[in-house]
């Protein structure tokens, strides 16, 4: 069974930083397409950017380009999402998903983002 479980939200202040990972356990995410989503309050879902098995990338959601970079830990077996520059609208709730793979279908639970002075 595989399982996705992030980590890294809380609370910061606009212009800061965070750095979300998304661990995953029954699977590798070498194996997998992965992507990061978020949601806000009132809105629907987003797809911020997915990172392919083979290391690339798709192009970044333009509300975060520049700003936000996905990166693949191979020993620790995370997806990093790290984020800067922060910004109110940044604020949501994050999940990370296996989006194609021996591992498709599985999301974490979410992670918390909220970025206010």
């Amino acid at each position: 069974q595989v399982q996705l479980v992030e980590s890294g939200g809380g609370l910061v202040q606009p212009g800061g930083s965070l750095r979300l990972s998304c661990a995953a356990s029954g699977t590798r995410f070498s194996w997998n397409d992965a992507a990061w989503y978020r949601q806000a309050p009132g809105s629907g879902r987003r797809e911020l950017v997915a990172l392919f098995s083979s290391g690339s990338t798709t192009n970044y959601a333009e509300s975060v380009k520049g700003r936000f970079t996905i990166s693949r830990d191979n020993a620790k077996n995370t997806v990093v999402l790290q984020m800067n520059s922060l910004k109110p609208e940044d604020t949501a709730v994050y999940r990370c998903a296996i989006i194609a793979g021996p591992g498709a279908g599985s999301w974490g639970q979410g992670t918390q983002v909220t970025v206010s002075s």
